[in-house]
C-alpha cells in the first residue's frame, strides 16, 4: 500500500511538472514563431542577393505561426488541468492557505473537534462538486462537441472538462485521508499552510544571515 501511495505521489508531481512544461513549451514556440519571421524579412530587405531565399524562409515561418491558432486553446486547456489537478496536490502538501489563529488558541481536543468539522465540510463540498461536475461532463459527452480550435485534432470539450470531476474526486480522497488521520490523533487540524508563521520564519532567517 505504501509503495502504491509513493508511486501515485510521484506520478502526481510528475504530471504537474509535465503540464507546466507543456504550457511553457507551446507558448515559447508560438511567441518565437510570431517574432522570428520579421527577422528574415528584415534580412531580406538588407541583403538583396539572398532576399528571395530569406523571404521564402520568413513566409514559411509565418505560415507555421498562423497554423498554430490552436496554441492558445491548448494552453488554456492545460492550465485548467493544472488548476484542478493541483487542488488535490495542494491538500496533500498543505499548500492551501488557512486562517486558524483563533483555533490554535483552543485546547488540543477542541482543535481536533474543529478539524473534524472543517474536514466534513470540505468532504461535502468536494463530493457535491464532483458529482455535479460529472453530470456536466456527461452532458458534454452526449453532445459530442469539439473543443475550440482543437476539435480537428479529435479533442472534445468533455476531454478538457473531465478534469473537473476527477480533480474534486481527488480532493475528496485527500480530505478523507486527513479525516482518518485526525480520528487517529495523527494531526489536529486540516494541515493548511500558515502564511503568518512562514513569514516569521523567513524574517528570522534573514535576521540570522545579516
Amino acid at each position: 500500500m505504501n509503495a502504491l501511495r509513493l508511486v501515485w505521489d510521484r506520478f502526481e508531481e510528475g504530471f504537474i511538472v509535465f503540464l507546466l512544461a507543456a504550457m511553457t513549451l507551446v507558448t515559447f514556440v508560438y511567441v518565437i514563431l510570431n517574432n522570428l519571421y520579421t527577422l528574415f524579412y528584415n534580412l531580406a530587405e538588407r541583403f538583396e542577393g539572398a532576399s528571395e531565399a530569406l523571404f521564402a524562409i520568413g513566409d514559411a515561418i509565418l505560415d507555421l505561426a498562423q497554423a498554430m491558432t490552436w496554441s492558445n486553446a491548448l494552453t488554456k486547456a492545460l492550465f485548467a488541468w493544472l488548476i484542478f489537478f493541483g487542488l488535490a496536490y495542494g491538500v496533500r502538501t498543505a499548500g492551501h492557505i488557512g486562517v486558524d489563529a483563533l483555533v490554535k488558541l483552543a485546547s488540543k481536543p477542541v482543535q481536533r473537534f474543529i478539524g473534524l468539522i472543517g474536514c466534513l465540510f470540505c468532504l461535502g463540498y468536494a463530493g457535491l462538486l464532483s458529482v455535479a461536475s460529472f453530470e456536466w461532463v456527461k452532458t458534454l459527452f452526449d453532445a459530442a462537441i469539439g473543443a475550440e480550435d482543437l476539435g480537428h485534432f479529435g479533442v472534445m470539450q468533455w476531454h478538457i472538462g473531465l478534469i473537473v470531476p476527477v480533480g474534486f474526486a481527488m480532493v475528496f480522497i485527500r480530505f478523507a485521508e486527513i479525516f482518518v488521520r485526525i480520528l487517529r490523533n495523527q494531526q489536529t487540524g486540516l494541515g493548511l499552510a500558515d502564511e503568518a508563521a512562514e513569514a516569521v520564519k523567513l524574517s528570522d532567517h534573514q535576521e540570522l544571515n545579516k
